[in-house]
């Protein structure tokens, strides 16, 4: 059964967490495997609630199922959600099935709020000293930026170099006066190809931060290309429009593009991305700086104000990759 004939008409992200319907509709004919072309239990551990997960999970004929190469056991981990982990777990669900990056959702547990949520078995490994210091620092990190608003920002989060050597590498002049504190109060009200211009600079622990509150110009190929050289750089612009897109130059080369910095972990992904997504889920700025090993200990880097305001050269190629 497909479409509106397979029980399933009319449920949205939300009645995951009605049981009282999602039983009904079971007992009615409701297929437990299938539900818009995804599995049901998998949503419910992601959206529902326990009794929901523990319904469903006694009606599958794999608690184990995959949907692209998770299972609802790793889709309750990833989503915080503990009390649908609990369920799946007493389900039958295994929590130390390799998947992503060779992750098991009980060894991706121990890196997040709550470590305790499955007994460790005799033999199987825990995390590493690396990732223990990386998941601590996600949570350090996470907090000392606290809930900014940063739509509409630009970023670029550069390893290994401080504000006074990125303004170099750019041949950006100081910018002041009345205009800057005009732009700074009202950027809206400036021609783009003005306000793009205009970026801060800021020395962080690990390297600097490139910032625009109002624009995209850090993440500029040509931006990105010229502080990037010998170190790495993550660039991110949260588009007001289209979400969060991510960007990484390398050594003076864009070396991957259109990324999607905390969002959830891609099938294609390695073990220190997987870690990375968890620890940074809806995060998108913090996954940035965390990726190019910085460690601001406040937000003033990302929203302001900087170290120096700076204005960029009129240059052709600041698109060019």
């Amino acid at each position: 059964m497909t479409g509106l004939s397979d029980g399933w008409a009319g449920v949205g992200w939300r009645d995951w967490l009605d049981h009282d319907d999602i039983r009904r509709r079971l007992d009615d004919g409701a297929d437990p495997e299938t539900w818009r072309g995804g599995r049901p239990l998998h949503r419910a551990a992601e959206f529902g609630s326990p009794d929901v997960v523990s319904e469903l999970a006694r009606r599958v004929s794999d608690v184990d199922a995959m949907e692209d190469g998770t299972t609802a056991l790793w889709e309750a981990v990833l989503s915080l959600r503990p009390d649908n982990a609990r369920a799946l777990a007493a389900a039958g669900a295994d929590p130390w099935l390799p998947l992503i990056g060779g992750w098991s959702p009980g060894r991706l547990s121990l890196a997040g709020p709550t470590p305790d949520l499955f007994v460790v078995p005799e033999g199987e490994r825990g995390l590493t000293e690396a990732e223990h210091t990386a998941a601590q620092e996600g949570k350090r990190l996470i907090r000392a930026l606290g809930d900014q608003y940063c739509e509409g920002t630009g970023l670029a989060c550069v390893a290994g170099i401080d504000a006074e050597e990125a303004i170099c590498r750019l041949e950006a002049t100081p910018a002041t006066g009345e205009a800057l504190d005009t732009l700074l109060e009202e950027p809206d009200a400036f021609d783009m190809d003005e306000s793009l211009r205009i970026i801060g600079v800021t020395t962080v622990p690990g390297g600097c931060v490139v910032t625009q509150p109002w624009g995209y110009a850090p993440q500029m190929p040509g931006v990105l290309t010229r502080l990037s050289v010998a170190t790495i750089c993550y660039g991110l612009y949260a588009n007001p429009k289209s979400g969060d897109q991510g960007s990484i130059a390398r050594n003076g080369v864009i070396e991957r593009g259109d990324l999607h910095p905390g969002g959830p972990p891609e099938p294609e992904f390695t073990s220190e991305e997987v870690l990375a997504s968890y620890l940074y889920q809806n995060h998108a700025v913090a996954y940035c700086l965390a990726y190019a090993g910085l460690r601001p200990t406040d937000p003033r880097p990302v929203v302001g104000p900087p170290d120096t305001w700076v204005e960029l050269p009129p240059r052709d190629d600041y698109w060019t990759y």
